[in-house]
């Protein structure tokens, strides 16, 4: 694809829009680049499980969806076809999930994506405090969107399910 990535205030705008029809407060932060989630964590002053990557995710019906997984644990691909009664789903090419979301791997969020896809957290974010604040992406690298995660699951009508494994 030779479509450039969208500019990070246009990103930040569509972000800061959506969570607002949403109502769903965020914060958005700037960040370092960093070359791990470790060390983006460490970077946002967070544990390594409040960092959730984005993960965008295609049934075989040609459709999309967003999950969410805490950092140090991994997608469990039996466990979100089991919730979602299908037997196969792929990762699609960054190509495709920015045509899909409008932004580029690294980047994803479901807030502002251009597409809006059924959310699907991870469970293990809300094992222990409930009100906990998560980051995600913002759209550009060097930003992040500070959320509760309950706020999420509200604003998105997100599925909460055990959808993951430690890494």
């Amino acid at each position: 694809m030779t479509e450039s990535p969208e500019a990070p205030n246009e990103a930040l705008t569509r972000i800061s829009l959506d969570a607002s029809r949403r109502n769903i407060p965020i914060e958005i932060v700037p960040r370092a680049a960093a070359s791990s989630l470790r060390e983006a964590a460490a970077n946002l002053g967070i544990a390594e499980h409040r960092l959730l990557k984005t993960l965008v995710l295609k049934r075989s019906n040609g459709t999309y969806l967003f999950a969410l997984i805490p950092g140090g644990r991994s997608l469990s691909w039996p466990k979100l076809r089991s919730v979602l009664g299908v037997n196969k789903l792929s990762l699609p090419h960054g190509d495709t999930a920015f045509e899909v979301t409008g932004y580029r791997p690294g980047t994803i969020t479901p807030l502002g994506a251009l597409t809006p896809l059924p959310l699907f957290i991870d469970a293990t974010v809300f094992q222990g405090e409930q009100q906990a604040m998560v980051a995600l992406g913002s759209g550009d690298r060097l930003h992040a969107v500070l959320v509760a995660a309950q706020d999420l699951v509200s604003g998105f009508d997100a599925t909460v399910a055990d959808i993951s494994v430690p890494e």
